[in-house]
């Protein structure tokens, strides 16, 4: 049985079983798909074309760099972060360090831990302060750290605060167990409490090292004025509260731009009731420091 004919080819019928149709059809297909993919090469210049590394980062960032000073870096670095409060100004930084950033700098510290101290004033002893602060914890600056964590970490740091690193105190890493605290306090000295200051504290930056079950959070009980009216008891866990979370970032600045302490940046450390508190913090001040510290 013949199949119909599509065209007239020297006065005869040309038969074209459907099978033929099929591979025709799919022959003119690839042929335009390949033609296109070709002019459409051309019409981009291969200079003009991003390589995959360059459109991974115009993705990453969105922005395109501008050129620098001496002192500048060449790349848009992306650091997201909410404003958690005005009054004090706190800041959250979500996914500052990574969980194996934070699990070396617990591993350096653990064998150094001992129980942490207070910077005492006039008439205050270690006796009578005591079960203000009954967490452990060391000290160790990033020159220390051979793994180049804590380098990379403070660089960070650096680049939100827009304050140099060697503004900053040596890392305070510290351990609150179940029960463990620091009641509210200020991280700026006063110097009519505690005497002339070579430098002030102007920020504090706390990487959190790992997540809490129950407890623990940062709290700041002043925070918009709140409480502030009343006779506050500073062991009391109130106002607003910054659940720790492994990596994640909170800075607030303990000085108001003039210079004097911002009375709103009372802070503490709720008890820990389930589970246990890692936290690195660096104080930042208003002069450069010296190694040592």
């Amino acid at each position: 049985m013949k199949m119909r004919g599509s065209k007239i080819a020297n006065g005869n019928w040309t038969t074209i079983g459907l099978p033929s149709i099929f591979l025709l059809c799919l022959f003119f297909f690839l042929a335009g798909y390949i033609c296109q993919s070709l002019f459409s090469q051309q019409e981009i210049p291969s200079n003009l074309r991003l390589a995959p590394r360059e459109i991974e980062e115009e993705n990453n960032t969105g922005f395109e760099s501008l050129p620098r000073g001496d002192s500048g870096e060449e790349s848009v670095e992306p650091i997201p972060f909410q404003i958690l409060s005005w009054n004090p100004r706190a800041l959250y930084f979500p996914n500052f360090a990574s969980a194996e950033q934070c699990e070396g700098v617990i591993k350096m510290a653990k064998a150094h831990l001992k129980p942490s101290s207070l910077a005492l004033r006039e008439g205050e002893t270690a006796e009578n302060t005591k079960g203000i602060r009954t967490s452990s914890g060391m000290f160790i600056s990033a020159s220390e750290d051979k793994t180049g964590i804590l380098d990379h970490i403070e660089a960070k740091i650096a680049k939100a605060t827009m304050i140099p690193k060697n503004h900053g105190e040596a890392f305070n890493v510290l351990r609150y167990e179940i029960g463990q605290s620091y009641h509210s306090h200020f991280d700026a000295f006063n110097p009519a409490e505690y005497g002339p200051q070579k430098s002030q504290r102007v920020a504090s930056f706390l990487l959190y090292l790992s997540d809490v079950e129950e407890g623990g959070e940062t709290m700041f009980p002043f925070e918009n004025g709140q409480n502030m009216d009343t006779s506050y008891d500073f062991r009391k866990c109130v106002g607003l509260k910054v659940k720790p979370r492994r990596g994640d970032g909170l800075l607030f600045y303990s000085l108001f731009p003039n210079g004097t302490i911002d009375p709103t940046s009372l802070h503490g450390s709720c008890p820990v009731i389930k589970g246990e508190k890692w936290v690195a913090t660096k104080w930042i001040r208003n002069e450069e420091q010296d190694e040592e510290n």
